[in-house]
């Protein structure tokens, strides 16, 4: 049971677009979903991790890289988007600094299953601890579809803190849109944690140069 009134919700985010477009950036302002957690224990407590699919492609400009065999490369060519292959990745010589920027310059990875086992012996743990692991693509599946379902998948990953933000959106979208992507991914968060809402201190809303809205 969602604690949020979706009356109330769409006011602050009718008041967050308006006040974007006020004061208008030279960039495109991400929404912010940000939460504060309570009765939890990061060290004693089990850390939590899920994703959750959104309806609505929360970035507008969300970078994809294929690592992929030669079908898979010809594939993500001729739908534009970014590759590299396996003799790439060895040229990086699992030096730390390279393979951080190669981590920094995407939003996310999409790997063919036959290279997936082989990505941490050619590169390290580097994608991994930057939270970027490829995602498995088989050649049964659709590449387009894969993209565009990890373009729209969201993370909540609990770490040493009590404090965790996700991007829900961006403000060029429709109220509605981000109503509906804002409460997905809240009613998945609290889906998430052992007592549900009793370990919710706070939600807010936020645009990145915006001020918060709380909205629980």
């Amino acid at each position: 049971m969602s604690k949020i009134h979706k009356d109330t919700l769409m006011e602050y985010i009718h008041e967050l677009k308006t006040n974007s477009e006020e004061k208008k950036r030279k960039f495109l302002e991400t929404v912010e979903l940000q939460i504060a957690l309570k009765n939890y224990d990061p060290a004693r407590d089990k850390r939590f991790s899920g994703t959750v699919k959104l309806r609505h492609v929360p970035k507008k400009n969300y970078k994809i890289c294929i690592i992929g065999d030669e079908k898979h490369l010809d594939e993500a060519k001729s739908l534009g988007l970014d590759t590299k292959s396996v003799e790439d990745l060895k040229k990086l010589n699992k030096n730390k600094k390279l393979v951080k920027k190669l981590a920094k310059g995407y939003d996310a990875f999409i790997a063919s299953d036959g290279l997936i086992k082989q990505i941490p012996r050619i590169l390290g743990p580097g994608l991994n601890k930057a939270g970027k692991f490829p995602t498995s693509l088989s050649h049964q599946e659709s590449m387009k579809d894969k993209a565009e379902t990890v373009q729209r998948t969201i993370k909540f990953q609990m770490k040493k803190v009590l404090c965790l933000s996700v991007a829900v959106g961006n403000v060029s979208m429709a109220e509605d849109e981000l109503l509906a992507n804002i409460m997905l991914a809240v009613n998945f968060l609290v889906s998430l944690l052992k007592k549900n809402w009793q370990n919710v201190r706070s939600l807010n809303i936020k645009s990145t140069m915006g001020k918060p809205f709380r909205i629980y």
